[in-house]
């Protein structure tokens, strides 16, 4: 893929005095932490490492990355890593996509207590699979998926959602047979959305009960209990989107569907197509109008405000396993499933040596790394005018 023209960092250089001077104060330290993260990756700053080609003895000197997990720069590595490890675990029989959302009247109070709402999206959408799918009126089986969390739409406005990707079928409950789901179909969404709905409510109310919601500015009169009563019954006047997707097909298709999926930030660097003193222009994909492109033209300050109102909490991670591919259980119960489907067990695809960092210019052989530098010692090699280059 081609180097994008334009990248959030260079928004952030824009837009530094405008931040510095009007917003430093109002942002959170997670948020100012990803914007120093972005601005240094792949730069100087961060140091590098000493690349030579095992062909032909090419040396060039690379940037560190950030390692940033919001940063759109440092998310391919992640993720193919991630996606390595995830082949080991496929099954072969078809695959499904399932989009848990909340109503848009929730938006303002997952922002405000981002860890425990964010957390209980998680939590809801997953047990309402669970529960659904071990009902002997829909699949009557133990189903085993993961989740990943995005809160953002097209436009960097908030929209909080989980996607679920998840087997087509799962163990039965003596764990003696495996359970195929109808042909392309999965779960009836009408009644996901109504368990997830009920679900996701009576953790509101818990979490109301026990004191761990905070209330700010218009979610302030929620404080009250009997305003808050009367806000959660107006969520079950509301309809409760979850969306089935068509099967992908078995496993051979699941890797590439996931890696649009698993490591994305609120926006790529490609999207970016314009970028003045005072704008930045990107574009976006207009769902409601049968997917077509547009642009969206922002202010420097208010682009970066959408961006770093996806900064998740410290430490909270963005996905996550359930069922028989729980952490806990993924050891014991993929061999199982495997043996119930009469599977091949994976290929070791561990290999002795370190993967290419990247491919030499002249020959295309593999560049490994010979040495790492310090930012003192990239900015001595570069007075030395040895090639110095972005990788990305």
């Amino acid at each position: 893929m081609a180097r994008p023209l334009f990248e959030i960092a260079d928004v952030i250089r824009k837009a530094d005095a405008r931040i510095t001077s009007r917003h430093r104060e109002s942002l959170k330290w997670p948020q100012v932490k990803v914007l120093n993260a972005i601005l240094r990756c792949r730069t100087a700053a961060l140091g590098g490492h000493r690349d030579q080609c095992t062909r032909c003895g090419y040396q060039a000197i690379s940037y560190n990355s950030c390692r940033n997990r919001h940063c759109p720069k440092c998310q391919t590595s992640a993720r193919d890593k991630w996606l390595t490890a995830r082949q080991r675990e496929l099954l072969p029989v078809d695959y499904y996509h399932l989009v848990f959302s909340v109503p848009h009247v929730l938006v303002p109070l997952m922002w405000q207590n981002k860890r425990i709402l964010f957390r209980l999206l998680f939590e809801a959408s997953a047990e309402t699979l669970l529960e659904v799918a071990a009902n002997p009126k829909h699949l009557g089986a133990q189903a085993g998926f993961l989740s990943i969390l995005h809160t953002w739409g097209q436009t960097l406005q908030r929209h909080p959602h989980v996607h679920c990707v998840i087997p087509g079928g799962g163990l039965s409950p003596e764990r003696q047979r495996w359970i195929r789901s109808p042909p392309r179909f999965f779960l009836p969404v009408r009644v996901l959305s109504r368990v997830f709905r009920g679900k996701f409510v009576a953790g509101l109310k818990r979490a109301f009960r026990r004191n761990k919601l905070a209330f700010y500015g218009a979610c302030l009169p929620l404080q009250d209990e009997k305003v808050f009563r009367s806000f959660l019954r107006t969520l079950f006047r509301e309809e409760w989107v979850v969306y089935a997707k068509r099967p992908f097909g078995g496993p051979e298709h699941v890797l590439h569907y996931l890696a649009r999926y698993t490591h994305r930030v609120a926006i790529s660097n490609h999207r970016l197509v314009d970028l003045t003193d005072t704008h930045v222009t990107f574009r976006w994909k207009d769902y409601a109008h049968h997917n077509k492109q547009r642009t969206m033209a922002l202010a420097h300050e208010v682009f970066l405000r959408r961006f770093l109102e996806h900064v998740l909490p410290r430490g909270f991670p963005r996905i996550r396993y359930f069922g028989f591919l729980a952490n806990r259980r993924r050891g014991e119960f993929l061999p199982l499933c495997r043996t119930l489907l009469a599977a091949v067990p994976p290929a070791d695809s561990e290999t002795a040596s370190e993967p290419a960092v990247w491919h030499c210019p002249c020959c295309q052989g593999a560049m490994r790394i010979v040495e790492f530098l310090t930012a003192t010692q990239v900015h001595y090699e570069e007075t030395r005018r040895v090639p110095v280059l972005d990788t990305s």
